[in-house]
């Protein structure tokens, strides 16, 4: 059976200059009426599996979930999946600092349910914030690297930083670490506690 995770496979082709021919028929067959824009991977895991914790499926409701590699990568997605291209409406998801690509790339207000959702520094602190230090460390302890963790903290570069800012940093120093932390601490948030930017961006959809 095809699933969501091929029509995104399709569109990641069609953006990087393949033809956008099976990308379309994909998108008919599964019916899908929004994508979520977001930068990367971790931040897709995250999102995802928040909507499985509150019980939603997201492709059964029409929505395919992209990480564009990148924020850059906003208007070259929003061009194919928008108006122009397959006719879906766009949500994006981005860090502060990346918001003027995504204000840009998906022209909020040129046409109707577009919208970018920030997180203040980017979701990783969003939700390290809402969980609390001790909370994060304990889903770091399950994971059983609460030794690296505790060897990371007593590096001298890490003099100064708060717990949140090391343990943000912490996230990023292993391939495919922010990945796993960013489903995992989603996960770890419970039904009815998010930071604000996810909570807006799945009451949205």
């Amino acid at each position: 059976m095809v699933d969501m995770r091929v029509f995104r496979d399709e569109v990641d082709g069609w953006a990087g200059g393949g033809p956008g021919g099976a990308a379309g028929e994909l998108a008919r067959r599964l019916g899908v009426r929004t994508a979520v824009l977001l930068e990367g991977l971790s931040d897709l895991a995250a999102v995802e599996a928040l909507a499985g914790a509150r019980g939603r499926d997201l492709a059964a409701e029409g929505v395919c979930v992209v990480a564009m590699g990148g924020a850059m990568n906003v208007g070259r997605y929003a061009g194919l999946l928008g108006p122009s291209g397959l006719g879906l409406r766009l949500v994006g998801l981005c860090d502060e600092r990346e918001e003027p690509f995504f204000v840009r790339g998906l022209a909020p207000g040129r046409a109707p349910g577009r919208r970018v959702f920030v997180c203040a520094a980017d979701l990783e602190e969003e939700l390290i914030r809402t969980l609390g230090p001790a909370r994060v460390e304990g889903v770091i302890e399950a994971e059983d690297e609460l030794r690296a963790w505790r060897t990371f903290t007593r590096q001298p570069a890490q003099r100064g930083r708060t717990r949140e800012q090391m343990l943000r940093r912490f996230l990023g120093t292993r391939k495919g670490r922010k990945i796993r932390y960013g489903r995992l601490l989603a996960e770890a948030l419970g039904p009815d506690r998010a930071p604000a930017p996810l909570e807006d961006l799945l009451a949205c959809l």
